[in-house]
């Protein structure tokens, strides 16, 4: 039986919560806005280049969210040392360009898996906790804004991939 990724229920941000509840609110729409571009399609459909030259798939994205989300708050915010989630002697597009189509649904999993630990850390965490990275101090409050951001921009790019792939557009 050929894996295809589950239909999402989009998680819906509050237009009038609170601060902190208006950040998770709408990290955890984006998340779920991009596993939902990636509904019904399966592991090849998944990794299919639509957009030559570009090196762009829905399964590189997929990868690439679960690399940046444990990044950020796994490495740099709670200060856990993992091993890098793809190789690195593969390049720093790994994500994007070390694709194995039968391995679409724990590709799937592990972005699920990293945005559930992610949240798991930063529960009991203030907005204003801070890390340094580079030299330069980061608060968990810009931690979310920039995730935010990216998942932002990444959801045009998948809405442009799901497009090629079967004419399906969203919203």
């Amino acid at each position: 039986m050929t894996w295809t990724a589950p239909d999402v229920k989009r998680t819906p941000g509050s237009l009038v919560a609170g601060e902190r509840e208006m950040l998770t609110g709408y990290l955890a729409w984006f998340r779920s806005t991009l596993l939902h571009k990636c509904a019904g399609l399966n592991g090849a459909q998944l990794a299919e280049q639509t957009v030559s030259p570009s090196n762009l798939t829905l399964l590189g994205l997929i990868r690439h969210m679960a690399k940046v989300e444990r990044v950020w708050f796994r490495q740099r915010f709670a200060g856990q040392m993992l091993d890098p989630m793809y190789d690195p002697e593969k390049g720093k597009d790994a994500d994007f360009e070390d694709l194995d189509p039968a391995r679409a649904a724990e590709d799937y999993a592990r972005l699920v898996e990293e945005c559930r630990l992610a949240d798991e850390i930063v529960a009991d965490a203030s907005l204003d906790d801070t890390f340094t990275h580079a030299d330069e101090v980061y608060s968990l409050r810009m931690v979310h804004v920039h995730m935010i951001s990216e998942y932002a921009r990444h959801i045009g790019h998948a809405d442009l991939l799901r497009e090629r792939i079967d004419a399906v557009t969203g919203w």
